[in-house]
């Protein structure tokens, strides 16, 4: 499969000599030595990471870990020191101001923390304005923006101000915003952080609703673990600038590979995030079939399903199908956190 984003070695330093030091970090100079015999920061460090077509990536981490500066070097806002960004095989950096300007309109889109809208236009003309800079007729904006006002539930709210919404309501306007764009990729820096948690839940399930339509191609920046393995099709963990571990959620959650992720995830509710796929087995002919559960459900579900009995087995299925086996002792046993490198 062909990545529809794909960052290879990309370093980020910040100072006045930031090219000559790239050498320095990569024969293992650390940030901390980096900072204080050089007076250079050091963002991010030799980051690789393939963003699928149609799937939401997740990049979390502290404040600190070089999430947003990693974000804001697909669309160029920050460029690397060193590294290559290759959107849809093509090299960003190899962009003339012409061409990267259509990147920005056609290619990408963006969600801010801070939503990010005109307090002086109208919830029409906020989500008008990507069609707008493009130069559209006003009739295809008009009909674009009112149809994911709609679609994200702010009908009836296309004459109102920003000042006159709730903050989750602002924020559905920023999405309906990007939407309106049209783009393959949709950015989405700390979307929802500033967001009530009720609100923040709502928002991440809208989200998966409208991504399941829609199959963008979407880079979601958090800090909050249970977002991500909400989200994430793809989750990428960093620390100081450097990617700890990536790639499926499950996997993630069940093998963390370093102490760092294990402190992560030590404290989340694992029945309530786990999935069902993720701690099947084959189907064997010689057990006892309790009943059915759908793959996707979590393992919460099926604790309240079968009664808390450790001896109760049931068949997983997919779309109809029978794909595994989960045993109520084996979903017992992955609730327990497990330490990297035990069995």
């Amino acid at each position: 499969m062909t990545a529809k984003v794909s960052i290879r070695g990309l370093y980020k330093i910040f100072g006045p000599n930031d090219k000559a030091m790239v050498d320095k970090v990569r024969n293992g100079l650390t940030k901390p030595e980096l900072l204080e015999q050089h007076q250079h920061v050091l963002g991010l460090e030799d980051i690789n990471v393939e963003m699928q077509s149609g799937e939401i990536t997740v990049i979390m981490g502290l404040s600190g870990s070089g999430k947003s500066t990693l974000i804001r070097h697909l669309n160029r806002l920050i460029d690397p020191t060193a590294g290559e960004i290759l959107v849809d095989g093509q090299d960003v950096m190899q962009l003339g101001p012409s061409d990267l300007r259509e990147l920005r309109r056609k290619m990408m889109s963006m969600v801010f923390q801070k939503f990010a809208l005109l307090p002086h236009k109208t919830v029409l003309q906020n989500a008008e304005m990507p069609l707008s800079i493009q130069g559209r007729e006003q009739s295809e904006m008009d009909r674009e923006a009112r149809k994911w006002l709609n679609r994200v539930g702010l009908d009836g709210f296309e004459d109102r101000f920003p000042s006159q919404l709730s903050g989750g309501m602002q924020q559905r306007v920023g999405i309906a915003r990007a939407l309106t764009a049209n783009t393959d990729i949709m950015l989405m820096d700390e979307a929802f952080s500033a967001l009530d948690p009720l609100i923040r839940t709502d928002m991440q399930n809208l989200l998966l609703e409208l991504q399941k339509e829609l199959h963008k191609t979407i880079i979601f920046i958090t800090h909050d673990l249970d977002e991500a393995l909400k989200l994430a099709d793809h989750l990428v963990i960093l620390k100081d600038g450097a990617v700890v571990q990536q790639g499926e959620p499950q996997h993630i959650l069940l093998n963390p590979n370093d102490p760092y992720i294990e402190d992560f995830v030590s404290d989340i509710n694992r029945a309530r995030v786990l999935r069902v796929r993720s701690v099947m087995k084959p189907l064997a002919a010689e057990v006892k079939i309790d009943g059915d559960v759908d793959a996707k459900s979590n393992l919460e579900k099926i604790i309240a399903l079968s009664g808390g009995d450790t001896t109760k087995s049931y068949r997983v299925v997919e779309d109809g199908q029978a794909i595994g086996l989960v045993e109520m002792v084996d979903l017992v046993r992955a609730l327990v956190p497990r330490a990297s490198g035990t069995k």
